[in-house]
């Protein structure tokens, strides 16, 4: 049997190690976040059974996963379950919006001006970063609490500022920004089908 060549053996073993330790991430979610994503699971049930709304945000990658999971709602994510759409609002997609925003109030701000004109006191923000440092996410968490929403955080590390400004917190235990963005959007479809399934299933 011929011998693998090096390059193909570092790259089987790169994919393999990866894969076990994104697995071995989602194993300490279970252990570690299991009450902080039941927490979140009523928050939105709550806001929805009052007729209020979601909104979400992040940078980067997590930009992607705000509107990602926003999307779940509005359309549906299990494809057996019948029901109405639900309200949520990615503050991630108005290229107008953000850039005039980034332009005029600076970029750390964008998220919470669209925050003071779109949300309302017991709607819901979840907000995404994988570092819980990033300022414009933060001061959306804040201009929420000033709203009197109630406020998630999908965060990772040791959770930064944000932690402290999140009714709800699920950290990620991980230090690898990989491993934490895939540990919120198993997350974020673990929190959404649970929703439809207790609301409607």
């Amino acid at each position: 049997m011929a011998h693998l060549p090096l390059t193909l053996v570092y790259r089987q073993s790169f994919i393999q190690d990866s894969l076990k330790a994104s697995s071995e991430t989602k194993i300490k979610i279970a252990e570690q976040c299991t009450g902080d994503i039941s927490k979140a699971i009523d928050f939105i049930i709550r806001a929805f059974n009052n007729k209020k709304k979601i909104l979400l945000c992040g940078n980067g990658g997590s930009a992607a996963d705000a509107q990602h999971l926003a999307t779940e709602f509005v359309i549906r994510l299990s494809p057996s379950i019948k029901r109405p759409g639900l309200p949520a609002i990615a503050l991630t997609t108005d290229t107008s919006n953000l850039t005039a925003g980034a332009n005029d109030l600076g970029y750390d701000n964008v998220f919470s001006r669209s925050l003071e004109a779109l949300g309302n006191e017991g709607d819901a923000l979840i907000g995404i970063s994988t570092s819980g440092n990033s300022a414009s996410v933060n001061n959306a968490l804040m201009k929420a609490k000033e709203l009197k929403m109630n406020t998630i955080g999908f965060l990772g590390k040791d959770g930064g500022k944000a932690k402290a400004l999140c009714d709800v917190a699920i950290v990620v235990p991980s230090n690898d920004t990989q491993r934490i963005q895939e540990g919120h959007i198993t997350i974020g479809h673990i929190i959404f089908q649970e929703v439809e399934q207790e609301m409607f299933g």
